[in-house]
């Protein structure tokens, strides 16, 4: 194979001659050209706008999807805690039906004025209109939203126990006024054997004043208190021998003499009706009784008023 090249200039031409081998390389630079220009053009990289937009799509639908799950979560909480919020009003509706219930028993036991104390209602309430808010009477109505209604609930529940806690109050203090009442005899069993006020002294048989009553019966019979209080002696005392005396407050207090044997000891509490001690001859007795007197702001006091009394 051979190439002439000539000079447009000088006309001058130079000449090339090829080979099998040469032809051959020669035509496969030639058919290579177009080949390698299809594949750089496939194989170049986008442009930087193509890239970018590429990328934020991604992005996007990455934080969507992140998106996506956190709201599926926070349904999740939302049912669960209205869930827990349903079970809650629940028990508090029963705990207020069970509050009731328990009010209205006790204001029975109670024997309460009627219409004092009235569990099965709403508790009134009222009040005068705010002026300061114009139109508030022109407001449409709105529903109460759930929080509200189980704060009105928890209103309602702390309302019936403060009923409750002031009918405790009340029943507390009549069951310690009954308790403090002083009635009834000082023993079980016997009789009385001599009434308050003048008498004849069994020792000298001169007329002496007898501050008390007495109560004879079986030696080691039972001596109750007539009310419930704290004992303020019990011990030996001149004249009464074995003595138990108990302060039942508002001024009031009882004396048991001539006992055998003591049952309680300086500073108890005691019941009414409480054994505080058993009968017997000691001190200035003639024999076994009780020498029972009740003391009134510090002066002594007929006892057979408050004997002959009935218990509240």
């Amino acid at each position: 194979m051979k190439i002439i090249l000539v000079n447009e200039r000088g006309g001058v031409s130079r000449s090339f001659n090829f080979g099998g081998l040469s032809k051959a390389l020669l035509s496969l630079c030639l058919l290579g050209l177009p080949v390698g220009a299809l594949w750089l053009g496939a194989n170049m990289p986008a442009s930087e706008s193509d890239v970018f937009d590429a990328r934020a799509v991604k992005a996007w639908n990455k934080a969507l999807r992140k998106q996506q799950d956190q709201i599926q979560e926070a349904d999740q909480q939302a049912r669960e805690q209205l869930t827990a919020l349903t079970v809650k009003l629940a028990e508090m509706q029963a705990r207020l039906t069970r509050l009731d219930a328990l009010g209205e028993r006790l204001t029975t036991i109670a024997k309460l004025d009627e219409g004092e104390f009235q569990f099965g209602s709403v508790p009134a309430v009222g009040g005068p209109e705010d002026p300061g808010v114009s139109g508030a009477s022109e407001l449409p109505y709105q529903p109460p939203e759930f929080l509200e209604v189980i704060g009105d609930l928890s209103d309602q529940i702390e309302d019936r126990q403060m009923q409750l806690s002031t009918l405790d109050s009340l029943m507390a203090r009549r069951q310690l006024q009954d308790e403090q009442f002083i009635a009834g005899r000082p023993i079980t069993r016997g009789w009385m054997s001599s009434r308050y006020g003048y008498r004849t002294d069994p020792f000298s048989g001169r007329r002496s004043w007898h501050k008390g009553v007495d109560f004879a019966g079986k030696n080691g019979s039972d001596v109750v208190s007539v009310a419930a209080g704290v004992v303020t002696w019990a011990e030996d005392r001149y004249g009464y021998g074995q003595l138990v005396e108990i302060n039942h407050g508002n001024g009031y207090k009882t004396r048991y003499g001539h006992n055998s044997e003591l049952k309680v000891k300086l500073g108890d509490v005691v019941k009414k009706g409480q054994i505080i001690a058993l009968m017997g001859s000691s001190g200035r007795s003639t024999g076994p009784h009780v020498h029972f007197e009740v003391y009134k702001n510090n002066r002594p006091v007929d006892p057979a008023t408050y004997i002959r009394r009935t218990g509240r």
